[in-house]
């Protein structure tokens, strides 16, 4: 049993300001796999409104929105039960104190009697595995922490598999901020299933690259159920498929870090190439799932994402990612009603988009969101970007991070006052919303079974693309309304085809800027506040009092 501890977790970036939003010039590549128009900006030109967009790729099996949460795993025995006895040649592991058990021979497999395993009181004891071991625990087997030890499954080996254990209770009140119990240090190829991880601080998991994880109950973790970081840099490769994320965030970080971003069901950061698949997320204090800073290549489908306090899915400076029958219900509708200037969603994508030149799966499609279920959140699908959110800025609150699109911007050549003003770098210093295609939704919502104070007024019930005016500090080239006219006219994003009911609202352009589902569909005018968008989009019932 290891007895050291690792580096900390350094600090996750906060979320963007409520208020702050802005684009900038456009995308190379991702329409479909044909190079966009550009115009003299070197922006993307608009699709013209009444043209289908071109018909991008379907890369998941699921062909539906799930109508029943797909994973309801916690507290399901079927899913969660493992084996009575051990398997042929495992090492038992009798149930009470194991502090003294040796956990990490090489090529090993540990079967956990039934009953309550502990490690000792040691604030830093816990199982550090060899390569290739295996954890499999026996129906009742409880790996407990006490709150006397930080963490369960510490350290780097590799291909660690850990199955049908509970594990619980690690961590002292408000402990391992940025920190997990499970997979501590983010080793490379876990396999975590069928297992129960709750009532811990910090992440009930660490993911590394090539981690799978798979038919879990992650609840009740005072900060994420997951946290996919790694101290090492850029992970690649995961698979999180059938898990149930519940409740997670008890420790209401936001409350106590106002403006921190560091808390939700889930949080990825910098990691590429992630499918995301048939999960339930559910009644998290913040964010239901949250890829912040770099991240690309994601799909995710079949999720059944429902009343999580804030947004449901935020992607967050970052790229190539594909959101598909997916369902979301009932997001948004504690945080919603208290956030004032800036409109709660199911969907919030945030400086993030298709750019063929960041290496990843669908770099060369759209940005997709299609085929989606929306039913009675606070909000729909907001396409935003920060106007003072670029590399080098000192309001990008994800400090030490630059765009992956051209090597020559830098946090050196980006901070620049006089070179960000020139080619390539006024661009190539910018996280950008494009190419984004929503597509194909279903937005329903009843203002009454949201909640009284769904009104336009309390911006409840909106979809939109818009930034801000402005930027800073002094030196920023992105002043005026360069970022709101890239975002909304320039940049190729387009809704498209989707069905409407209930008194929806529009936002378009610049932060404010209500309009009605009439002016959003009018043909592309800057003048007129008119956006072109939605075409074959069809709005049944009541119409919202926008403007």
């Amino acid at each position: 049993m290891a007895g050291r501890r690792r580096f900390a977790r350094v600090s996750l970036g906060a979320a963007v300001a409520g208020t702050v939003v802005a684009v900038l010039t456009a995308c190379t590549g991702g329409g479909g796999g044909s190079q966009s128009t550009q115009s003299a900006t070197g922006s993307a030109a608009p699709t013209q409104a009444g043209t289908a967009p071109a018909a991008p790729p379907t890369p998941s099996v699921i062909k539906a929105a799930p109508t029943t949460p797909p994973a309801k795993v916690c507290g399901s025995d079927s899913v969660l039960t493992g084996p009575s006895t051990a398997p042929n040649g495992a090492i038992s592991v009798p149930a009470g104190d194991n502090s003294d058990f040796t956990f990490n021979q090489a090529n090993a497999t540990y079967w956990f009697a039934p009953g309550v395993h502990t490690l000792g009181t040691g604030q830093f004891a816990n199982i550090e595995p060899a390569d290739h071991d295996t954890y499999i625990g026996a129906p009742g087997a409880i790996l407990d922490g006490q709150h006397n030890n930080d963490s369960a499954f510490d350290g780097t080996a590799q291909h660690v598999t850990i199955e049908y254990l509970t594990i619980r209770n690690f961590g002292t009140l408000g402990g391992n901020s940025q920190q997990g119990v499970v997979n501590h240090d983010s080793g490379s190829y876990w396999t975590i299933s069928h297992s129960t991880i709750a009532d811990n601080a910090g992440a009930g998991v660490m993911l590394g690259s090539h981690n799978e994880l798979s038919w879990d109950c992650l609840q009740d973790n005072q900060q994420y159920g997951f946290n996919a970081y790694s101290n090492s840099g850029e992970i690649n490769g995961l698979v999180l498929d059938h898990n149930e994320i519940a409740g997670n965030d008890t420790y209401d970080y936001e409350a106590k870090q106002p403006g921190c971003g560091c808390s939700g069901g889930g949080k990825f950061w910098n990691v590429i190439n992630a499918t995301v698949t048939s999960n339930w997320v559910h009644d998290n204090t913040s964010v239901g799932l949250w890829a912040d800073t770099n991240n690309a290549g994601f799909e995710f489908a079949g999720n059944y994402i429902e009343d999580n306090h804030n947004v449901g899915l935020m992607y967050e400076i970052s790229y190539n990612a594909v959101i598909e029958y997916n369902t979301f219900t009932h997001n948004g509708l504690t945080d919603g009603p208290k956030t004032t200037g800036f409109p709660t969603s199911a969907i919030y994508i945030s400086e993030s988009g298709t750019d063929s030149r960041v290496d990843s799966n669908y770099q060369n499609s759209p940005f997709l969101i299609a085929h989606n279920v929306f039913l009675n959140n606070w909000g729909g699908v907001i396409l935003w970007e920060n106007s003072n959110r670029y590399c080098a800025s000192p309001d990008n609150t994800s400090s030490g991070y630059c765009t992956l699109v051209d090597p020559q911007a830098t946090l050196k050549t980006c901070g620049n006052a006089s070179l960000i003003k020139t080619h390539p770098y006024f661009a190539a210093c910018r996280w950008k919303t494009q190419n984004a295609l929503v597509e194909f939704n279903q937005f329903t919502f009843t203002p009454s079974a949201v909640g009284k104070t769904c009104t336009p007024a309390h911006l409840c019930g909106y979809n939109g693309v818009f930034s801000e005016y402005g930027s800073d500090p002094a030196w920023s080239p992105y002043k005026a309304d360069i970022v709101p006219t890239a975002i909304a006219f320039h940049q190729n994003n387009k809704f498209y085809d989707n069905k409407y009911s209930g008194p929806w609202c529009f936002m378009g352009w610049e932060l404010g800027t209500s309009v009605s589902f009439t002016q959003w569909r009018a043909p592309a005018s800057q003048a007129s506040s008119q956006f072109g968008q939605d075409a074959k989009s069809v709005h049944t019932g009541a119409r919202g009092a926008c403007a």
